[in-house]
């Protein structure tokens, strides 16, 4: 076996090398149903907020105003969310995931209520943010509690049921907002959050249990508030600068340089002050097990890869497809519809070739369905992208579930919270990164085309990627010609951000091939182990 020495002691120790925190997690067999139906809400909850705006954002302009600064309905959120999450982790082991997941429901709702009471844009953003900060507590605790209830083998199905809340709130998202916005009034998108929360949090007060030893009622729990805050100053301002940077200005500008400066300098005040603190936000066991380490990267690399359906197959299926908004997110859900049901079948592959050959053969598979892009026909017909997209969800449902429950399973309770949190932290981050990088391929390509167009044409071309879905659905605005010319420039940008993804996807298959064990250890299982499950 493939396994560093800290690696076999810990899996060995049967307090997983770490003494202290809670113990066990129970929802007794009989309300254990009960439980993972709030986890299932809890999680409806984060997963409807990411879909269900986006088609309620021109009536929101329209009553609030502040169209220069609405996307950062969106950026401040996923700001929240993703900075939250090592600290969230490292506050479930130290006090139990039932009070995080509590006081996460609890942040959410109240930024919900506040959004829609909301005045300006300016309020609408400010409470978005609440909403991110308890939206970081519900993606990383349920995720962990899920583990908690389920051992090793059962862990699929809970998952595929969390991916299967995904999948759904990713084709009714859309449609609800655009609903409540139309024939409502847009707060009601806010507001619809608080029944479905209130019964979530009756679910987790009445059948979540959770024992604690004894030693640690006695012993009072610390908690690494600088580490906390320098956690929060460098993920904000790196986040910023990723998110912002060439859009609300240019990359080598004065505000993208300072906080790419800033962010480094915070960086540094994390490393030492984590490595004084007692009990730190983020261990730096995280790094060193190349198990979790291989783990995080491999998945970083495939939030990266992720910017190029989610972001530009809607334009792609607009623009050159000629389709409308709906159907363009339809053929982006065929992803969701495949991802669940082959995060289920997953543990029948990696119990019989192990956890890094099946995720291998996941991102193995993506890649050459990323690869396969760019060699449809133009314009072709939506059949194809949505075959590609089906395809894609099935290869990265082998790939992405076996790999988080690999990690869930090789630490112990104390340890469990902090280790999903940096698997989904490092997930959230590559989001960031590839949408800054690829949108610099994007707008570069797009530019080069439109740069390069005849000249009896590129008058009334759009200037950017934003811009072409209008210009090609506006009567008159362009020539036949003109508008076949933008089709092509549009569909080379696509083809291009793909061919990006696929090598990104090539990085991850690397990072496992390299860094990740042959076989995952299992906490609390001898190496020898007759019947454990395998890694």
């Amino acid at each position: 076996m493939n396994r560093s020495s800290e690696e076999r002691d810990r899996v060995k120790r049967p307090d997983g090398g770490r003494g202290g925190g809670p113990t066990a997690t129970a929802g007794a067999p009989a309300g254990r149903g009960r439980v993972v139906a709030a986890l299932m809400l809890c999680m409806a909850l984060a997963a409807l907020d990411s879909t269900i705006i986006a088609t309620a954002v021109p009536q929101i302009v329209g009553d609030l105003g502040g169209f220069a600064v609405f996307s950062w309905l969106f950026s401040g959120y996923l700001l929240a969310v993703t900075v939250t999450l090592p600290v969230y982790g490292k506050l479930s082991d130290t006090f139990g995931r039932k009070p995080v997941l509590v006081a996460g429901v609890l942040l959410f709702l109240a930024g919900s209520l506040l959004c829609a009471a909301a005045w300006d844009m300016g309020s609408l953003i400010a409470f978005r943010i609440l909403q991110g900060l308890g939206g970081g507590a519900l993606q990383g605790t349920v995720q962990t509690v899920a583990a908690d209830l389920y051992p090793m083998k059962e862990r699929p199905k809970i998952q595929a049921k969390l991916s299967t809340v995904w999948a759904t709130s990713s084709v009714a998202g859309p449609a609800l907002g655009g609903l409540l916005a139309g024939y409502a009034d847009w707060r009601w998108i806010f507001l619809v959050n608080l029944p479905v929360g209130a019964l979530a949090l009756w679910l987790v007060g009445r059948h979540l249990r959770e024992s604690l030893p004894a030693r640690d009622r006695t012993r009072r729990p610390r908690v690494d508030w600088p580490g906390a805050l320098a956690v929060f100053a460098c993920g904000g301002l790196l986040l910023t600068a990723l998110v912002q940077g060439g859009t609300a200005w240019p990359w080598l500008s004065a505000p993208s340089l300072l906080l790419f400066a800033g962010s480094a300098a915070c960086g540094v005040a994390t490393v030492l002050v984590e490595r004084r603190a007692a009990e730190p936000i983020i261990p730096g066991w995280v790094w060193r097990r190349r198990t979790i380490s291989a783990v995080n990267l491999a998945l970083g690399a495939v939030g990266l890869l992720m910017v190029a359906p989610t972001v530009f197959l809607p334009t792609y299926a607009q623009a050159v497809l000629g389709l409308g908004p709906v159907a363009a997110g339809f053929v982006l859900s065929t992803m969701t519809l495949s991802w669940p049901v082959s995060a289920a079948l997953s543990s029948h592959v990696y119990n019989r070739v192990g956890i890094r050959a099946c995720a291998m053969t996941g991102i193995g598979a993506a890649t050459l369905v990323l690869l396969a892009f760019p060699l449809l026909p133009y314009p072709g017909a939506a059949w194809q992208p949505a075959l590609i997209m089906l395809a894609l969800g099935a290869a990265l449902g082998l790939f992405q579930l076996p790999l988080i429950i690999g990690v869930q399973s090789s630490v112990g309770f104390a340890e469990r919270g902090t280790a999903t949190a940096s698997v989904l932290f490092c997930r959230q981050v590559g989001q960031c990164v590839g949408a800054a990088l690829f949108g610099a391929v994007a707008n570069t390509t797009l530019n080069g085309r439109l740069a390069a167009a005849p000249a009896d044409i590129r008058t009334g071309l759009p200037g950017d990627l934003d811009s072409v879905s209008h210009a090609l659905g506006s009567a008159g605005a362009l020539t036949d010609r003109a508008a076949d010319y933008l089709r092509r420039a549009v569909d080379a940008t696509v083809d291009h951000v793909y061919l990006g993804a696929a090598v990104a996807a090539g990085l991850a298959f690397l990072i496992l091939l390299v860094l990740a064990p042959r076989r995952f250890p299992v906490y609390g299982e001898p190496e020898d182990a007759e019947g454990a499950p395998r890694g």
